[in-house]
């Protein structure tokens, strides 16, 4: 599946926070201003479908998805029984590249998805190599043992991020414990706004 490969920093500029890690700082310090010769301009005030479009577009970069893959999740989520919005973060949060992220096998998950698309994660001891598999419940996902001496991986586990309860990890094996809930899912994102942009 394709991916952005363009300048990120753009894109937490667009949204107004930051979508990746190494973009905080620098919100912090220099602000939100929208990328652009007229960025430093004030913003106009922005219409209903304009602040349900911007929320689409930020949940769509925070997880480093395209269009029609995106829209497939809303597709298969507003199918499925229950809060759609929460079915579609749920979707998102058992993307194996998601869950390698969580599990704190990558400091990101660009990090997470080339950790995946490399070939360096068995799932139910079967290698994956698609970020987008969609981790069941009782899946465990382990680190292969030659990426488990990377310097990046020990620096991701040594860092003393709270794991969410509904993985759990030992080493290098994570397992899927349940469905996250929702205050276990990533919290910048209001999903009531995207299902009323899909349902326009």
């Amino acid at each position: 599946m394709a991916r952005y490969t363009g300048p990120k920093r753009r894109l937490s500029r667009r949204e107004g926070v930051a979508l990746f890690a190494k973009d905080t700082a620098f919100i912090e310090r220099k602000g939100i201003i929208i990328p652009g010769f007229h960025g430093t301009r004030r913003a106009r005030k922005q219409s209903e479908y304009g602040i349900q479009l911007r929320e689409k577009q930020k949940a769509k970069r925070m997880y480093g998805l395209l269009e029609k893959q995106f829209a497939n999740y809303f597709t298969k989520a507003s199918r499925s029984k229950g809060n759609t919005g929460e079915k579609l973060l749920s979707l998102l949060e058992t993307r194996l590249d998601n869950v390698i992220y969580r599990l704190g096998f990558s400091t990101s998950r660009a990090g997470a998805r080339q950790t995946v698309s490399h070939g360096h994660v068995m799932v139910d001891n079967k290698k994956v190599n698609i970020p987008s598999f969609q981790v069941k419940l009782g899946s465990t996902v382990a680190i292969l043992g030659k990426m488990s001496d990377n310097t990046q991986v020990r620096k991701s586990l040594s860092s003393n991020d709270t794991l969410p309860e509904w993985l759990e990890r030992k080493a290098t094996v994570g397992k899927v414990l349940r469905l996250p809930k929702r205050d276990e899912m990533e919290q910048g994102i209001n999903e009531q706004l995207i299902v009323e942009y899909y349902s326009r």
